[in-house]
């Protein structure tokens, strides 16, 4: 499979393709998939000197990885304040301590790899009413405690400045936030896995798995043994490899448009800073522009990664709602991508058999905790857990009746969220 039919494909920088295995390899690491949780696992263990097989079934990035918002949004799905409420006040800490660290390892990639993907500084979270203000307000004291000192709170005026609609009374400013070009982050960061070493092979579904010293991993084509074993692919995991991580979690679908080209003073007029914006609804929309000038707008769940019919048309209504003034305007891409809801929000990351781990389920946040994911398994598999393990220890839920009936009452819980989002309440 190629990548979909994405403004991200249509604009992907120039790449040297990686080989389908067609081989019995060895190798200390083998990772299941070629996404963000993949790739910053590859590297940061192949830059320590390990050993690594990474097996996408696709392509690199052809998942929620290349198809996203392109949003560095800082902490996870459920915010600190939630953590503690549910799983105390240390592991708050210790989450709370992380939370930041994510979008920090995409710059220092950025930096170090020299990676162009179109990154920009800042993103803003959009209060529509009262008492999503008051919830971001909340949020920046918090975050602040835990040593995000780059926020700044807009009024409503401060906002216009921002953004040329009238839809929001205020809102966050995270400087520490940004957005880029998903699809060019992940080709960069394969081929600094290359660099150092490491192997990517392209179109290697894994066929089945076996546990054991060493795993074995068999593709159609191919086998690999290995020492460690780790599941990186989310919501593009076919459920029968690992039955135990697919009743935890369900697959969502999102779904993006881009505008034709838009002159530069009016992409300018729109987001005159270039930032990235997010609402504050539970089904929220979330758009920024692109480096050649177009608007791209996301927004709306479908629940079970069903494919919608007119993509364009689901967006167009909420895109005009936050920017009438672009009535007319044609869109030239859409598409849709599907991102691993869990039931709690929070990731899910543990370990299955003795060297066999697993990170998913980043739901909607993935980002930056993919990011942070490779640090931690790098952590764990050189002997200092503690943080892995400081998300391993959360309780990760199946879904009442697995993904067949999780779908639907997850749906209907999102009905509800999305009348309280009319109401404002």
């Amino acid at each position: 499979m190629e990548h979909v039919q994405s403004y991200y494909a249509a604009s992907v920088n120039p790449h040297a393709p990686w080989p389908q295995l067609n081989d019995s390899i060895q190798c200390d690491v083998c990772i299941i998939g070629g996404g963000f949780t993949g790739l910053s696992s590859a590297l940061y263990l192949t830059e320590a000197g390990f050993d690594v097989v990474v097996l996408e079934a696709a392509r690199v990035g052809f998942g929620a990885s290349g198809r996203n918002g392109g949003q560095v949004v800082n902490s996870y799905s459920r915010d600190v304040d939630v953590i503690e409420q549910r799983y105390g006040k240390e592991s708050a800490q210790l989450l709370g301590s992380m939370m930041f660290e994510g979008a920090a390892v995409i710059r220092d990639r950025i930096d170090r790899y020299a990676i162009a993907c179109d990154y920009r500084p800042g993103g803003i979270f959009a209060a529509l009413n009262g008492r999503q203000l008051h919830h971001l307000q909340a949020q920046r004291k918090r975050w602040q405690q835990y040593g995000n000192h780059q926020l700044e709170m807009l009024d409503r005026s401060g906002m216009m400045r921002e953004i040329a609609s009238e839809r929001y009374i205020g809102g966050l400013l995270d400087h520490s936030g940004g957005h880029l070009h998903p699809l060019n982050l992940a080709l960069g960061e394969a081929e600094a896995i290359r660099r150092h070493g490491g192997r990517i092979y392209e179109k290697s579904e894994v066929t089945s798995v076996q546990y054991g010293s060493p795993h074995q991993v068999t593709t159609a084509t191919g086998n690999v043994s290995a020492k460690y074993l780790i599941f990186a692919g989310n919501a593009y995991l076919a459920p029968h490899l690992e039955p135990r991580l697919s009743r935890k979690s369900i697959p969502c679908g999102s779904q993006i448009i881009t505008t034709e080209p838009l002159s530069a003073d009016k992409a300018l007029a729109l987001l005159p800073n270039n930032r990235c914006v997010e609402d504050c609804n539970y089904l929220l929309d979330y758009y920024r522009l692109t480096a050649d000038n177009r608007l791209l707008y996301g927004g709306g769940v479908i629940y079970g990664a069903r494919e919608p019919g007119d993509i364009k048309e689901l967006i167009r209504p909420k895109l005009l709602k936050t920017f009438p003034q672009l009535a007319g305007v044609k869109f030239d891409y859409a598409w849709s991508g599907n991102f691993l809801l869990t039931l709690s929000r929070m990731p899910q990351i543990g370990r299955l058999e003795n060297g066999v781990y697993y990170m998913q389920g980043d739901s909607g946040h993935g980002v930056t905790f993919t990011h942070l994911a490779g640090k931690l398994i790098l952590e764990a598999l050189k002997g200092n857990p503690a943080r892995y393990d400081a998300f391993a220890k959360l309780p990760h839920l199946p879904f009442p009746g697995g993904r067949r009936l999780g779908v639907p009452l997850t749906a209907i819980g999102a009905a509800w969220y999305a009348l309280r989002d009319r109401l404002g309440v």
